[in-house]
C-alpha cells in the first residue's frame, strides 16, 4: 500500500522520528494530566458535579491561555523551536509537581486551578511549535502522510496516557496527586528527548533575527498577530478549513460534556464505575483516531481535502443522532469511535491545508490562532451544553443541534470542494 510505503520512508528519517518522540511523550503527559483534572473535577466523591461546573472548569483552564496563543505564535516565529520543546517541558514538569503538592495539601479549588492553568498554558507553545516544525523534517510530497502519523500519533499518545492515568487511579493509587506526578515524569522525558535534535533544525528560518528580549517580543505581539490574521485572510483555503474545523470542534466539545454527565450520573451509581466507563469511552475514541491516521491519506488522495472533510461532517450529521439519541452505553461507545475518526480525519486535512498554504514565517502565528479557535469553540460548547443538559446528561435538543451544525459544515465544504 502507498500509505504503508510512505510511513516506512518517514520513519527512516531520523529527525522526524526524534520530533515524533517529543510529541508522543509530551502529549502522553497531557493525557495523564487531563485525566487527573477530570477525575478531580467530575468524579471526586465529595463534589456534586453539574454541567455548569464542568463548563466553569473548562473556562478557567482553557480561556485564559487562549489569550496566550497569539503571543505564543509571535514568539514561536522568533525563538528556536527546539528550545521551546526543551524548556517548555521542563517547566511543565516542575509546575505539575507543584500541582500534585497542592492536591495533597487539599488547598481551595481556585488555587488548584491557578496551578493547573500554569501547566496547560505552556501547551500553547509546545503544540503550536510541533505543528510549525513538522515541515522542517519532511518534504512537501509526504506532508499529508506526516500529518496523518504525527498529530494522530500524538492524540493516540494522549489517549494512552489518559488510559494509564485511569489504571493508576483505579488500581495502583486512589490519588489524583499520584497521577499528576506520573504526568510530570513524562514531561521531563519529553524535555530530555528534545536534546537529540540540534538547536537550529526546526526553525524559524531566519536565525539572524535571533531571540528577542521578552519586552521587545511582547510589544510587537499585536502587530505580529495582525500580520498573521492578514496573511491567513489572503490564504482562503486555509481560512475555510479552519472555520469548518472550529465548528466541528464545537460539536465535539458539546458531546464531550454530555458523555461526562452520562458517565457520572446516568449509567452508573458508583463514581469508580463511571470513571472506568469514561476510560473505556476515551480508549474507543482513540481507536477512531488511529483509524483516521490510516484512512485519511487514501481518502484525501481520492476525494481531495475539502471532499474528505465534507464526507466526515456529513457522516457525523447522520450517525451522531442515530446513535446518540438512545443515550445508552453501547450506541454512545460506537459513536465515540466514529466521532474520533471523523474529528481526527478532518483535523489531519486542516493541518495539511494550513501547513501548505501558510508561509513558514507565519506558521507559528497561524497555528497559535488555530489553537485559540479550538479552545474558544470547546469552551463555548461547554457553556451551551451547560444550558441545555439536565443533570443526567440526556438532552434531545443538544443532540439535534449538533447534528444540524455538522450538516451545515458538510454543505459548506461540499460547495467549497466544487
Amino acid at each position: 500500500m502507498p500509505v504503508v510505503r510512505d510511513l516506512r520512508v518517514l520513519l527512516r528519517l531520523g529527525n522526524f522520528r526524534r520530533l515524533l518522540a517529543v510529541r508522543l511523550l509530551s502529549q502522553a503527559a497531557d493525557g495523564v494530566f487531563q485525566v487527573a483534572l477530570a477525575t478531580y473535577v467530575v468524579f471526586s466523591p465529595e463534589k456534586q458535579t453539574s454541567p455548569g461546573a464542568i463548563a466553569s472548569a473548562m473556562a478557567v483552564l482553557l480561556l485564559p491561555y487562549s489569550l496566550v496563543g497569539p503571543f505564543a505564535g509571535v514568539l514561536l516565529d522568533r525563538w528556536q523551536r527546539r528550545q521551546v520543546f526543551l524548556y517548555g517541558n521542563l517547566l511543565r514538569a516542575l509546575l505539575a509537581g507543584c500541582t500534585a503538592v497542592l492536591l495533597v495539601a487539599s488547598v481551595p479549588d481556585w488555587l488548584f486551578y491557578i496551578a493547573a492553568l500554569s501547566v496547560t498554558a505552556v501547551n500553547r507553545f509546545v503544540l503550536a511549535g510541533l505543528s510549525a516544525a513538522l515541515p522542517h523534517v519532511v518534504d512537501d510530497e509526504r506532508l499529508v502522510v506526516a500529518n496523518s502519523l504525527s498529530p494522530t500519533a500524538g492524540t493516540l499518545a494522549a489517549t494512552v496516557g489518559g488510559g494509564l492515568a485511569f489504571v493508576v487511579r483505579l488500581t495502583v493509587a486512589d490519588s489524583d496527586a499520584a497521577v499528576v506526578l506520573l504526568g510530570a515524569a513524562l514531561y521531563l522525558c519529553g524535555a530530555l528527548t528534545s536534546l537529540l535534535m540540534s538547536r537550529e533544525l526546526l526553525g524559524p528560518g531566519e536565525p539572524s533575527r535571533g531571540r528577542p528580549r521578552l519586552r521587545t517580543a511582547l510589544s510587537s505581539s499585536a502587530r505580529g498577530l495582525a500580520d498573521g490574521v492578514r496573511h491567513l485572510a489572503e490564504r482562503r483555503s486555509a481560512a475555510g478549513a479552519l472555520a469548518a474545523m472550529t465548528v466541528m470542534r464545537f460539536c465535539y466539545g458539546a458531546l464531550t460534556v454530555m458523555v461526562l454527565m452520562l458517565c457520572r450520573y446516568a449509567w452508573t451509581e458508583r463514581e469508580a464505575d463511571g470513571l472506568a466507563l469514561l476510560g473505556l469511552t476515551v480508549a474507543i475514541s482513540g481507536a477512531g483516531f488511529f483509524a483516521a491516521a490510516v484512512l485519511t491519506p487514501w481518502a484525501v488522495g481520492r476525494l481531495g481535502t475539502y471532499g474528505w472533510m465534507a464526507l466526515c461532517a456529513g457522516a457525523a450529521a447522520i450517525l451522531e443522532p442515530a446513535l446518540g439519541l438512545a443515550f445508552a452505553p453501547t450506541p454512545i461507545l460506537a459513536a465515540a469511535f466514529i466521532l474520533g475518526l471523523i474529528t481526527q480525519g478532518a483535523k489531519i486535512a486542516t493541518d495539511t491545508v494550513v501547513q501548505t498554504a501558510v508561509d513558514d514565517d507565519f506558521r507559528g502565528r497561524v497555528f497559535s490562532l488555530y489553537d485559540v479557535l479550538f479552545n474558544v469553540a470547546f469552551v463555548g460548547a461547554a457553556g451551551v451544553a451547560a444550558l441545555m443538559l439536565p443533570q443526567d446528561g440526556r438532552s434531545v435538543p443538544l443532540v439535534a443541534t449538533v447534528a444540524v451544525l455538522y450538516l451545515g459544515v458538510a454543505a459548506a465544504l461540499t460547495y467549497r470542494a466544487r
